[in-house]
């Protein structure tokens, strides 16, 4: 237990010789208990605070008149880089709650046999597609993040709430609500990808130790009164925190991005264009984004009527 015992193996790995891990019902318990039962609140509760939104904002329309005249807003190459972090999310959100929600849920359901199956094709497909949100996410931060970056009109919108209070709220190419969203997914997404990779490469890439030993040498514990942190930890307690930090960010990853949807989707009317064909309506972006209209039209790029063989809707 932990090498305290004189045990002898054929295998010299790192954890050949711990034969009790008592650890690992702490880990249990954690992940079927508060992890599974608040995880699944956040949810269910983030799905209730939108439906009440929707229900008693209704969906932001385009107040003006429509022009029929298209603005580009997003390259092909942005698209494809969006929608494969989105799908790659969709696939790693579905399969990483079917192995959280399976033995309480899906087993009861459909019985061992069936789960057993689901539960090998859900790993496989998890672990492969990861590599695809790893890249996916690479590209959004480098083609984005010179629009993302923080301003003294973002903290203006803010308080305007996006316009819901005091008016009309300026905003460029992304406004501060799109930039919290942008650094949101760029945070919790390298969170999920370091804890991912430490449980893909459990020997080569152990996280807390080290993280561990930071939180330490800045002295964190202390100010609140504590020890240190463990810094030797075994293999398997190493899996176990990476595995319980992974799905504690996944759920509020999850969070965020189903609030991303509904603005994108039904929330908003003229929003999904943006990313479904690349191009939105001019009014929509005056009444979204009219600093980003000022600079294309200083630049001569917004289309007019006549370029875009458009005509107004009625």
């Amino acid at each position: 237990r932990y090498n305290t015992a004189d045990v002898r193996a054929s295998n010299d790995g790192p954890a050949a010789t711990v034969l009790v891990q008592d650890g690992g019902m702490r880990w249990l318990q954690f992940r079927e208990g508060p992890l599974l039962e608040y995880g699944g609140w956040l949810l269910v509760g983030t799905l209730a605070v939108l439906g009440l939104f929707l229900l008693l904002r209704g969906r932001i329309r385009i107040d003006g008149p429509k022009t029929g005249v298209r603005l580009p807003r997003f390259k092909s190459y942005e698209r494809f880089s969006h929608w494969l972090l989105a799908g790659s999310f969709l696939i790693l959100g579905i399969t990483g709650l079917i192995s959280l929600f399976g033995r309480k849920f899906l087993i009861p359901a459909f019985g061992r046999d069936a789960y057993a199956g689901l539960a090998t094709w859900s790993k496989f497909i998890h672990d492969n597609v990861s590599w695809a949100f790893m890249i996916a996410l690479v590209l959004v931060f480098v083609l984005w993040v010179v629009h993302n970056i923080p301003s003294w009109t973002d903290v203006k919108w803010l308080v305007k709430g996006g316009g819901i209070f005091g008016g009309h709220a300026h905003a460029r190419k992304f406004n501060a609500g799109q930039k919290l969203i942008f650094w949101a997914v760029i945070i919790l997404g390298l969170s999920i990808s370091a804890s991912g990779l430490s449980l893909l490469f459990p020997f080569e890439l152990p996280m807390f130790a080290k993280t561990f030993g930071i939180i330490n040498d800045i002295g964190a514990p202390g100010w609140f009164g504590a020890a240190d942190l463990r810094t030797q930890l075994a293999p398997q307690e190493e899996m176990q925190l990476s595995q319980l930090w992974h799905g504690i960010v996944a759920f509020v990853f999850m969070a965020v991005i189903l609030a991303h949807i509904y603005l994108g989707t039904v929330g908003m009317e003229g929003a999904f264009d943006a990313m479904g064909r690349g191009d939105v309506e001019l009014q929509w972006a005056r009444e979204h984004h009219d600093m980003w209209v000022e600079e294309l039209a200083a630049k001569d790029k917004v289309p007019s009527r006549t370029t875009s063989g458009a005509t107004p809707a009625e």
